[in-house]
């Protein structure tokens, strides 16, 4: 009897619940787990660390703009290659609104197309209207009539002379300043001319062959009138040079610009330039 009495008392001892003596039977277990237990089999997957949030992307910034080869009617006739010959270019204009459009058919032109001077309120609007092939003398192997306008004509935000900036379009060096033409020679081998700027004023900013390194975005003028003496109305005039491919080998050339200079002014509207 002695002994079955001291079985009993063993069996109660020993009856505890599943989570240790003294627990109530299906409470939870108190006690932190392990940070380096390795899990067991059949327990449940740990919950995955949260994935960073990505800002969303922006919203495409779009304005009323004819395509590429769109020029004045009468003027020309245009190209229509969509390549990006500058692609991921700095605008050439330090900021918005600037209006890619015709000095010689725009108001105040001598092809005007009706009344009006060079700041009508009419030039200093959109839609944007390529001249890349606009009727001129000079060569321009990439419009169909073999000479052409070889830049485009930008107005900045308000007619108004050493006011409005022109800025690098990208890294390089500046390796010609002449009477009204600035030329800059990007790392990528491009050449871009910026002309009728304030001459004077960028004179004054690149007054020798040492400061004439710049940085995409950098102030290189002042968008004036300067011609040499010759009447022309306020804007810049931005022309590229590019190699393009031909029998065999390259040959630099000017390019159309229409196409780099809506994807760089996309890029300055949203705030990306």
């Amino acid at each position: 009897m002695r002994r079955l009495a001291l079985a009993g008392v063993l069996l109660l001892l020993t009856a505890c619940s599943p989570g240790g003596c003294g627990q109530e039977p299906g409470s939870p277990q108190t006690a932190d787990p392990d940070p380096g237990a390795e899990p067991l089999p059949g327990d449940p997957d740990p919950a995955p660390a949260a994935e960073p949030e990505t800002p969303p992307a922006p919203e495409p910034v779009t304005w009323p703009h004819e395509p590429g080869g769109g020029l004045y009617p009468g003027s020309g006739t245009g190209a229509t290659d969509a390549t990006l010959w500058a692609a991921g270019m700095r605008f050439p204009m330090e900021a918005s609104p600037a209006y890619a459009n015709s000095q010689v058919y725009g108001y105040g032109g001598f092809a005007a197309p009706g009344p009006g001077g060079q700041c009508d309120a009419r030039n200093y609007s959109y839609p944007w209207r390529d001249n890349f092939c606009e009727t001129r003398s000079w060569t321009n192997g990439m419009c169909p009539a073999g000479k052409g306008h070889q830049g485009q004509d930008i107005r900045p935000a308000t007619c108004e002379k050493k006011v409005h900036w022109a800025v690098a379009a990208e890294n390089g060096r500046i390796t010609s300043i002449g009477s009204y033409t600035v030329t800059l020679l990007g790392d990528s081998g491009r050449i871009y001319r910026y002309l009728h700027l304030d001459m004077a004023g960028v004179n004054a900013l690149f007054p020798n062959a040492a400061s004439r390194t710049v940085t995409r975005g950098q102030h290189l003028g002042k968008v004036s009138a300067d011609f040499g003496g010759n009447a022309t109305t306020i804007h810049l005039h931005f022309e590229i040079k590019a190699p393009v491919a031909s029998g065999g080998g390259a040959t630099v050339m000017f390019v159309p610009t229409y196409s780099s200079l809506v994807d760089s002014y996309g890029r300055l509207l949203n705030g990306a330039a």
